[in-house]
């Protein structure tokens, strides 16, 4: 199975913990206007806290308007007066912190120096406004709360950097096993179609050779003659191109299965029963009529199936039902593996590189591959083209 099944959604502590720090400040607006407050700053102090939350939604899909919008709000809120005490210390200040985190973690490392920058330059703005809102308070509280503010701000930038270099790191050593695996592929591609069309060509030649030497006619002997050379040149041919796929030999993988699977359409029937388990329902249909394929198009035909069966009883509990059906057309046969989806998913730890294999097979044979997962299962299907639609 691909990574395809995780479903992006809204996380639930997101959710909540925009509740509870909404809940929290309207708590303390509250006790605040309840102690003397204008109701005008309450109002003030509630836009603001309202377009802080905003900005830190916003900032999941567009993060330099939503930490703009967090720092006009946090901007209102250091210079509006208030009886007391700072607004900027407000619950819900503390979505600023969140939208400058998400900033970092997408756009460039210069330009969440210059987000940095902004915020050190409102802490900085925080406290020379609470000093001249309070000047009998020592200067040294100003220091200390500044100082503390800064190592909040910077530690969360510091954080977010970090985290989005690990997450690159993944992405680029996600991207070498990948490539590593195409790689693969190829070279087994490769070796199949060196062991199964450079031994058919060989073949011919032989048997043309023969039967130049056999006939009688001096003509004729010349035409096989050339066909045979040209058939010797064509393996060459094959062999020079096959070497752009990738090296002679390749190490197996350590996933790797057995390549004596059958490469022909007529075995499916016993590829799909020794599948076939009391638990394991394995059933073949075909539709239409049969047309020629190539010889690439029906080892990717061939391996679709297997992989698409060895998905289903290695990803999902039994009892499990998987329907294989090859539907023809004169331009086109669609291959389809459909699985019930099981009883239940399985953790089989870390993805495989089949569904990788099947794809680049199916690209090299001219069609396309396509994966479905929908409520009722998993459906692989692999659209080859004919000779006739080729």
């Amino acid at each position: 199975m691909t990574a395809s099944q995780r479903r992006s959604t809204w996380p639930a502590t997101t959710v909540v913990a925009h509740v509870v720090l909404a809940l929290l400040t309207v708590i303390i607006l509250a006790g605040v206007w309840h102690l003397g407050a204008d109701l005008w700053q309450i109002f003030a102090a509630t836009g603001a806290a309202v377009l802080l939350h905003v900005g830190a939604v916003v900032a999941h899909r567009r993060p330099w308007v939503g930490y703009a919008i967090g720092a006009l709000a946090m901007l209102v809120l250091v210079t509006m007066p208030f009886p007391g005490w700072s607004p900027s210390m407000l619950p819900s200040a503390v979505c600023f912190p969140l939208t400058l985190w998400r900033l970092t973690s997408l756009v460039s490392v210069r330009s969440s120096v210059v987000a940095l920058a902004v915020a050190a330059l409102g802490i900085v703005l925080t406290e020379l406004v609470a000093w001249a809102r309070l000047p009998a308070d020592p200067g040294w509280t100003r220091l200390v709360e500044g100082g503390l503010l800064m190592l909040v701000v910077g530690g969360v930038w510091l954080a977010a950097l970090l985290v989005r270099r690990r997450h690159e790191a993944g992405r680029r050593a996600e991207s070498e096993r990948l490539a590593a695996a195409v790689a693969d592929e190829r070279a087994s591609i490769r070796r199949d179609l060196h062991d199964v069309i450079a031994h058919t060509v060989t073949v011919m030649v032989a048997r043309i050779e023969a039967a130049a030497v056999t006939t009688a006619d001096p003509a004729t002997r010349r035409e096989l003659g050339d066909i045979a050379e040209a058939g010797r040149d064509a393996h060459q041919g094959l062999r020079a191109m096959l070497a752009t796929l990738g090296p002679a030999a390749v190490a197996p993988r350590a996933d790797s299965r057995p390549r004596e699977v059958p490469i022909s359409l007529d075995a499916l029937p016993d590829l799909l029963a020794s599948a076939a388990s009391p638990l394991h329902a394995v059933t073949f249909a075909e539709v239409g009529e049969r047309r020629p394929l190539s010889l690439s198009a029906e080892v990717a035909a061939v391996r679709t199936v297997q992989e698409g069966i060895t998905n289903a009883l290695r990803h999902l509990e039994p009892p499990v039902e998987v329907t294989v059906r090859l539907r023809w057309t004169p331009a086109e046969v669609v291959v389809e593996v459909r699985d019930d989806g099981g009883k239940a998913l399985r953790d089989v730890g870390s993805q495989g590189t089949g569904l990788i294999g099947i794809e680049e097979r199916v690209r090299t044979a001219g069609g396309t591959l396509s994966i479905d997962d929908g409520d009722d299962g998993w459906v692989l299907r692999a659209r080859l083209p004919t000779k006739e639609g080729a």
